[in-house]
């Protein structure tokens, strides 16, 4: 098969990780005030103006989630040691460190690539190959880039929320910015060949539901409003690199939490 089939597949795979996120509301999320509870608005949300169609686009991924990637990563879970499972987190991210120096330099951000660069190198040869996150230890924690926070570090808006059906929540920047990650930019998984890159996604994908099964517990009032808020919060977090904003998304009868994985 040809490079560019691969680099079709290995997209693919990659935002199956965001319906993962996306549809078990994997969160590790802020506190919510015990009014703040969602009566499912009535009133057509201006940042969410195809809600009618995302909520069937949100049961049908649910289905799939609940119906195959979870049963398959509740069982991985159950039979992978805690230490093993830890290692495996550790590689794959690792793997991001290129991602996220490649949108550090887009952006400007010196430091930010400079950690990135750091990360990668303590990890890669004092972690073992990145099974142990040693950089973490050395205060070099991950800053999290992707081309869609370049976009929106440039200026270009987020546009209207959207239910992809087997990709999850995303915007148009988002997704944009998915797409130049997956199609564009240098990665690590081209050094892989076939078949262990199929092998490699797979676990990927499996490990990353798996590490999230625990926070479901977070999700309460409407699932489908918690998850479009906790996305497009968490999204605009990262963008503006922490700092706390005005959310531009929920409205006082929504929930208000932030979703780590996006």
């Amino acid at each position: 098969m040809t490079q560019s089939f691969f680099r079709c597949w290995q997209f693919a795979l990659a935002v199956t990780v965001s319906l993962a996120a996306g549809q078990a509301g994997m969160v590790s999320a802020q506190t919510v005030d015990e009014g703040m509870v969602s009566s499912g608005a009535a009133d057509v949300d201006p940042k969410d103006p195809y809600e009618g169609w995302n909520r069937k686009v949100f049961s049908f991924n649910e289905t799939i989630d609940r119906w195959f990637l979870k049963p398959v990563a509740q069982t991985y879970r159950a039979i992978t040691p805690g230490f093993v499972d830890r290692a495996v987190t550790n590689f794959f991210n690792n793997l991001q460190e290129v991602r996220n120096f490649t949108n550090s330099v887009l952006q400007l951000k010196g430091e930010s690539a400079v950690v990135a660069a750091g990360r990668f190198t303590y990890n890669t040869v004092f972690g073992l190959g990145g099974l142990i996150d040693v950089a973490t230890e050395f205060d070099l924690p991950e800053r999290p880039e992707d081309f869609g926070q370049t976009l929106g570090h440039w200026g270009v808006g987020s546009g209207p929320y959207l239910m992809m059906p087997f990709l999850g929540p995303a915007t148009p920047r988002y997704f944009s910015g998915l797409a130049t990650d997956g199609f564009v930019f240098p990665s690590l998984w081209d050094n892989v060949d076939s078949p262990e890159n199929w092998y490699a996604r797979g676990v990927q994908i499996v490990d990353k539901r798996a590490d999230l099964i625990p926070a479901e517990g977070f999700i309460s009032g409407d699932s489908y409003i918690f998850v479009r808020n906790a996305f497009l919060q968490r999204r605009e977090f990262l963008i503006n690199d922490g700092k706390v904003v005005e959310d531009p998304f929920a409205s006082g009868e929504d929930e208000d939490l932030m979703l780590e994985d996006f």
